[in-house]
């Protein structure tokens, strides 16, 4: 399939995966988490990875941000290390749970990151303010998370990774505990959030409609030890809404994915 036309291969490669594998020592045998792990993620992506329970997604994204360490293989974020990323704060992470802290009101929640930044206070407030906007929380502000519902706690969380304006925003599973509808609602404003800042963005799901509604690439892995079986670049436009969900090209794409996952797991039983 071909790059929707406003994604062209000319967009700067933001993140370079090659021939990684992490391995695991445990007290018995070691554990392959990854695999062999080649990929090429541009500027302005947006990548979606899937693949069944255990078969290294998280892994894989965690080691882009630096929170795994490889065991062999390279990988390069904005052309240098992974840790050099994170020491800049090129990524913002948003976790399966909003983790926010329940003694600190939306404002000071999403304030948090700004703080420990040192940023002086008029700037903290500015970025903040432009934060709980983007997700569409504003009025909200002196909101504590138990009295917001979880959809609004996890618009919170993505608020936060965004306030100190990353270039990439990588998503583990952010909507899996939501409840279909709410989930669907979500997936808007993503798309709407991704369409307007132009991020890099990695998301981590299990869903299949979901990966294909929001994706420009979709890798699907395999089982342990997890392995990119296909690389489906998807030829959706930007602008998606529910009825594209009732598309030939949508069904296409989801189609190839559950060709994908089912080959993947062929090979590892």
């Amino acid at each position: 399939m071909q790059r929707p036309a406003d994604q062209t291969d000319q967009a700067p490669v933001v993140i370079d995966v090659n021939d990684v594998s992490l391995v695991y020592p445990t007290a018995d045998h070691p554990v392959t988490a990854l695999s062999h792990v080649n990929l090429t993620i541009r500027k302005g992506d947006f990548v979606s990875f899937i693949g069944p329970s255990g078969c290294g997604k998280t892994t894989l994204m965690r080691a882009i941000a630096d929170l795994e360490h490889p065991t062999s293989g390279t990988l390069q974020v904005n052309g240098g290390t992974a840790e050099q990323a994170r020491l800049d704060r090129a990524y913002g992470y948003v976790f399966q749970a909003p983790t926010l802290y329940a003694w600190r009101n939306v404002w000071r929640n999403v304030m948090l990151p700004l703080e420990i930044m040192g940023l002086p206070k008029y700037e903290r407030e500015e970025r903040a303010a432009k934060a709980i906007a983007l997700v569409g929380l504003s009025g909200f502000e002196k909101k504590f998370p138990w009295q917001l519902s979880g959809g609004m706690q996890q618009r919170v969380s993505i608020a936060r990774a965004l306030s100190f304006e990353p270039n990439m925003l990588l998503m583990d599973e952010p909507f899996g505990a939501l409840d279909e509808i709410t989930r669907d609602r979500l997936n808007d404003e993503l798309l709407r959030l991704w369409k307007q800042t132009g991020k890099t963005v990695i998301f981590v799901t299990h869903s299949i409609t979901e990966a294909v509604y929001l994706s420009t690439k979709i890798v699907v892995m395999s089982a342990r030890p997890g392995r990119i079986v296909d690389v489906i670049e998807s030829p959706l436009p930007r602008d998606r809404d529910a009825g594209t969900r009732d598309t030939a090209a949508f069904l296409e794409v989801a189609h190839k994915v559950r060709e994908a996952l089912a080959e993947g797991h062929a090979h590892d039983v």
